[in-house]
Order: structure tokens, then sequence, then C-alpha cells
């Protein structure tokens, strides 16, 4: 049975169509969009698409972002990887330092 989630690569292609025509010729984003395989790799490419002045609307948004457990464990890999505090990878990762505490607690981290 195949899995139901969103086509991203149809979205984000759609989305550089639409409305950033010249990225199409950027290898890196194309490259990026052919290798989505957790909610990290969506965070990169709305790096990469929308620049840093589009991550400061999405403060308000934060809320709405749901992570699966592959890129929990993946996120707490880069903080243990990186010698991290929790401050730190949340300011990276943009998320709270609660919610790592919490994930750090449930997963025995």
């Amino acid at each position: 049975m195949k899995d139901t989630g969103p086509d991203y690569k149809k979205i984000y292609i759609d989305i550089i169509e639409e409305k950033f025509p010249d990225k199409l010729d950027n290898s890196k984003i194309m490259q990026k969009i052919e290798t989505i395989n957790t909610v990290i790799d969506i965070i990169a490419l709305n790096r990469m698409i929308f620049g840093e002045q589009e991550l400061l609307m999405e403060s308000k948004n934060q809320k709405l972002r749901s992570y699966d457990e592959r890129s929990i464990l993946n996120i707490l890999e880069y903080q243990k990887k990186n010698k991290l505090n929790n401050t730190q990878t949340a300011n990276y990762f943009r998320m709270s330092r609660n919610t790592l505490s919490k994930w750090k607690r449930i997963f025995k981290i």
C-alpha cells in the first residue's frame, strides 16, 4: 500500500513556477525537491525558496508544524552531533526549547 501523504514535489514545483520562476534553474533547489524525506528537508527547502524574510512570518505559523518520529530523532541527533544545548537547537530549527525537552523525555535521550 502506497503512502498517501502530500506530493511535496508537485507542491513545490507549482510554487516555484507560479511565484519564483527564476528559481527553476537552481539545481540545488530542484535536487532538494527530488529528495524530500523528512520535515527537516521541508524546512531547508522553505529557506532556500522563500529566504529569511519569509521566515520572519513563520513564527506566526509555528503552532501549525508537526513532526514525524523520524524527523524528531534527526533533530535530536543533530543536536547531539553538533554538541548544542536546547536553546541553540531550538533557535536553529525555529521551535520551542520546551518541545525539545519534551521529545528528549519521550524518547529517553
